[in-house]
């Protein structure tokens, strides 16, 4: 695998368009404020000028989402018959905008599809990364339904001044396979980097919608939303369009056919992390004037940095993020240097203990440790004193190195041809797939565009 690329982070992903002023929300923060933007990520200072842990609920006061509580998580394992995530049972994925719209839509057997993505800064993904789309494939196994995954390689050539095309393209792709490997149905995933799809030939309905979101679009709100000045290219001013367009089944005809009022009623999820609400904010509000369905949103937490809570894994700090290319020395060695809960003394820690809440490695096993049981057997423990630092550090690192040894196992089945073909516009199969005869016709239809200009190239001088 490719090694891992040192370039920084840039925007995050999927990224696309607000109704919440970024620029204005800035304004009112001051530094020792928590700052959650797809730029930025902190949890601020305190009066000491000593870093706090992000603060989740605070967050959805801010961005008036609505928590997910226990009656929500009943509700979901009462309709469709599965056991929560984890990341569910355990607060990870903590938020949301109309998910009980969506459970109502799947009661009734109304279709709807997934919508997630990534903006590729880096050849290889970090564990953290794989969060949003671990998350993403359970909901996909557990209701049935098919998946678009974005990858914005034009929106990262656009924002940085380090990036080529040819550098994003190629991270897209080696993200996409990454992607993959987490364990996604290619009968049920399209996935498609920006350079290729709205090039290629089956992109004149998703730029139709790039247009219709453009046009409600003024230069005021971009500038509003992400602080833009006019000294910002062009093509940052109208990429937010795009992002939102994938949000709208329409764009994908050849996955949900072409009776245009039908499939402008599928609604639409999006897994993101809370810092990627924002951009579908603004999405959720034209969405009405074009007589679609607002996007539905969920909302997961970042996974921390090594060096502690107060901010997310990131991809620009080596060694402070897991990768899925480290080894398992790597990942032992980044492991041992990870913030601790533990007290300054051995005997101190044996008379009050360590403090789950800051300390990382436990923090990872919160994401990464299936058993629930397991889980809290590890938390007691360690805050009673009778689990050591040391004791800490080696459980994580042994559930981080079966995670990430699973995962190469998976990525190395992953060959081109794989790739191809989750990459290649395609009927998928779903409960509420397009007719057999609706099928036929539309592919009888490409048949005669390709054939057409075949003829015409063949007729040329």
């Amino acid at each position: 695998m490719a090694a891992v690329s040192e370039l920084k982070d840039e925007p995050g992903q999927p990224p696309a368009l607000t109704a919440l002023s970024l620029a204005e929300v800035s304004q009112r923060l001051t530094s020792k404020e928590q700052i959650i933007t797809p730029f930025d990520v902190s949890g601020g200072l305190d009066e000491h000028g000593k870093a706090k842990a992000i603060d989740y609920e605070k967050l959805i006061d801010t961005f008036g989402s609505q928590r997910i509580d226990d009656a929500l998580l009943k509700r979901f394992e009462k309709v469709t018959g599965h056991k929560p995530h984890r990341l569910l049972r355990r607060g990870m994925v903590f938020s949301h905008r109309d998910l009980n719209l969506i459970l109502d839509k799947y009661e009734k057997g109304i279709p709807f599809f997934l919508y997630t993505g990534r903006g590729p800064s880096s050849d290889s993904m970090h564990v953290g990364h794989t969060i949003p789309f671990e998350f993403t494939k359970y909901l996909q196994d557990v209701f049935d339904v098919p998946l678009v995954i974005m990858l914005t390689d034009d929106e990262k050539f656009f924002h940085s001044q380090k990036l080529s095309l040819k550098d994003t393209h190629r991270f897209a792709l080696q993200n996409a396979m990454d992607i993959i490997a987490v364990g996604f149905d290619p009968k049920k995933t399209f996935i498609f980097a920006d350079t290729d799809f709205v090039d290629g030939g089956y992109s004149a309905a998703f730029n139709a919608n790039v247009r219709e979101l453009g046009k409600r679009t003024t230069n005021n709100q971009i500038k509003g939303t992400f602080g833009f000045t006019d000294s910002n290219n062009i093509a940052e001013f109208a990429f937010p369009a795009m992002q939102s367009a994938t949000a709208f089944a329409t764009s994908f005809p050849f996955i949900f056919g072409s009776e245009f009022k039908k499939v402008a009623k599928i609604p639409c999820l999006i897994p993101c992390a809370i810092d990627q609400d924002p951009y579908f904010r603004q999405c959720r509000d034209i969405a009405p004037r074009l007589n679609y369905i607002k996007p539905a949103i969920i909302h997961a937490v970042f996974l921390p940095s090594l060096r502690g809570s107060e901010s997310k894994m990131s991809a620009s700090d080596v060694e402070s993020s897991i990768f899925l290319s480290d080894t398992n020395n790597q990942i032992k060695k980044k492991v041992g240097k990870a913030f601790s809960g533990g007290q300054d003394t051995r005997e101190l820690h044996r008379e009050i203990g360590g403090r789950t809440k800051v300390d990382v490695p436990f923090q990872y096993l919160t994401f990464f440790l299936e058993d629930d049981d397991e889980l809290e057997r590890i938390r007691v423990a360690y805050e009673k004193g009778e689990m050591e630092s040391g004791d800490m550090k080696s459980a994580c690192t042994k559930e981080l190195q079966a995670y990430v040894s699973a995962f190469r196992e998976r990525r190395a089945q992953v060959t081109q041809a794989v790739l191809e073909e989750f990459m290649r516009p395609r009927q998928l199969v779903f409960t509420g797939m397009p007719s057999e005869g609706e099928r036929a016709a539309a592919k009888e239809k490409r048949i005669r565009v390709l054939e057409a200009e075949l003829a015409r190239l063949r007729n040329e001088p």
